[in-house]
């Protein structure tokens, strides 16, 4: 499952994503989007869980939790339209 992780402060890295959603199962891939020319963070990234059910887990108890001041929104991608 890919799963969207919004409102991410500037300074996280894909390493400290993929940390936090390792607590809740096993992580396939986490990546933060940045911008190209700069390589800032655009504030969001997603994460492939390969077990529906411990990204389900992850994404209930993940949503809205506090990270450096900022609460997460995390939600199932939904596909690029």
């Amino acid at each position: 499952m890919e799963i969207y992780v919004g409102n991410l402060p500037w300074s996280v890295s894909d390493q400290e994503l993929s940390d936090i959603f390792n607590e809740h199962g096993t992580v396939d891939r986490a990546s933060v989007i940045v911008e190209r020319p700069s390589g800032r963070s655009k504030g969001f990234g997603f994460v492939t869980m390969n077990n529906d059910d411990e990204a389900n887990q992850a994404i209930e108890a993940l949503n809205g939790t506090d990270m450096n001041g900022r609460p997460l929104k995390v939600n199932e991608a939904r596909p690029k339209e």
